[in-house]
């Protein structure tokens, strides 16, 4: 167990119907707040940290606690770099240790992205990591910036995976970053297109927050494994940080929060059947 590849994360979850929660965090009580939850679920999860929030987070800093909790953990966990724009960050972190790296070149010509996204997936075989990449648009960025949303074309996915070969592939259904405005209507039409024409590769949600429980399972029965909770987290360690007594109080909070969204997310997503 421990430290382990998003490849082999996310076939067995293929195998067992069900989905591997990929959970973005930002400091050393968020990775053991996560990696609680997932101890106490008894079923692996990934730590993922996106290129935007390094800044806030530097790579080399945040990389090798997420590391170093993973080696640790009594279940499989992998770790991630969510949403790399450049070459030069994704390097970094495969060469860091981290098991999976994402190229988002959602926002580049098809031909750019296939191109790049190779690329990328040359670089991580010398390390032996997976890749995943992104088409269509989801509605806005990581940092919350608008972005007028684009689903992705069923074709160019199974096109992009016959091309690439790439382990995982985030494809815009009417989901977004952040917080929904209303209720998502996701379309699940573009997922039914998908379905079982993509491989071996796993289908990728990103925008979590805020889908219902019913639209996640639809999503993971269509061939969604691996599903992205982001802005849930920061805004419940946010909240709880919210009138702690002192630095103590509000480190045992916010790891307190980031475990119940963990744990919430993970019994909507379904738990592992070890053998």
């Amino acid at each position: 167990m421990s430290l382990t590849n998003m490849r082999t994360l996310l076939k067995k979850a293929r195998a067992q119907g069900r989905a591997v929660g990929a959970f973005s965090v930002s400091s050393v009580d968020m990775i053991c707040g996560v990696i609680a939850a997932a101890e106490a679920m008894n079923t692996p999860v990934i730590l993922q940290v996106a290129q935007v929030r390094l800044p806030h987070s530097p790579l080399h800093v945040i990389g090798p606690a997420m590391l170093s909790a993973a080696r640790n953990a009594a279940v499989p966990v992998g770790v991630h770099l969510d949403h790399g724009m450049t070459e030069d960050c994704i390097r970094q972190a495969l060469e860091i240790g981290f098991t999976s790296v994402m190229f988002d070149g959602s926002r580049l010509p098809m031909e750019e992205n296939i191109a790049r996204t190779q690329a990328v997936i040359r670089m991580a075989e010398k390390y032996g990591a997976s890749v995943e990449a992104e088409i269509g648009v989801v509605g806005k960025t990581e940092s919350g910036q608008p972005l007028t949303a684009q689903c992705a074309d069923p074709e160019d996915a199974v096109r992009f995976v016959q091309e690439t070969g790439v382990d995982a592939l985030a494809v815009a259904i009417g989901n977004a970053h952040g917080v929904y405005e209303g209720t998502p209507e996701l379309r699940f039409d573009v997922l039914e297109s998908m379905q079982g024409r993509c491989g071996g590769c796993a289908l990728v949600l990103h925008g979590g927050t805020g889908i219902t429980p019913q639209n996640f399972r639809r999503a993971i029965s269509l061939g969604m494994h691996k599903i992205n909770i982001a802005t849930a987290s920061f805004m419940a360690v946010h909240r709880a940080a919210q009138g702690a007594e002192d630095y103590f109080d509000m480190s045992a909070r916010m790891r307190a929060a980031a475990q119940a969204v963990a744990m919430e997310h993970i019994n909507i997503f379904g738990k592992e059947a070890f053998a």
